[in-house]
């Protein structure tokens, strides 16, 4: 079973959206099986085989999520994160502002899922093969 340390480790080698392929992989390995990312404090759950998770402390000052959501300024967000533009804490606003509640990483199905406050999926990604 995976432990707090262990994500912490992990998570302290994320510096930019470049890194979340192996960040995600590593995750895997543990046996990590979901992670939900709250965007309003940064609350984060890890959660893995039967009831075994672990919970993040919140990262920052909660902030406001707008009602509506606007999946143009979520894309854009990702693409400018995904291509080392922004560090995490830069992504986790602009996914705020596009109007982002929570984030839910499978890491059996690999994928990434943006929610908006009314539960609608605004974007869902493939996590790529690790290289």
């Amino acid at each position: 079973m995976f432990t707090e340390q262990q994500i912490g480790e992990a998570n302290a080698r994320v510096k930019s959206g470049k890194d979340f392929t192996p960040w995600a992989y590593e995750l895997k390995a543990l046996g990590v099986k979901r992670v939900d990312f709250y965007v309003m404090n940064g609350l984060t759950y890890y959660f893995g085989e039967g009831d075994h998770s672990v919970e993040d402390a919140p990262m920052y000052e909660p902030r406001e999520i707008p009602d509506e959501s606007s999946t143009e300024a979520l894309q854009e967000a990702l693409k400018v994160h995904q291509a080392g533009e922004t560090d995490y804490l830069t992504f986790t606003s602009d996914a705020s502002n596009a109007g982002v509640e929570k984030w839910v990483v499978d890491l059996e199905l690999m994928t990434v899922t943006y929610y908006n406050k009314a539960g609608e999926e605004m974007v869902v990604e493939t996590i790529q093969p690790a290289s």
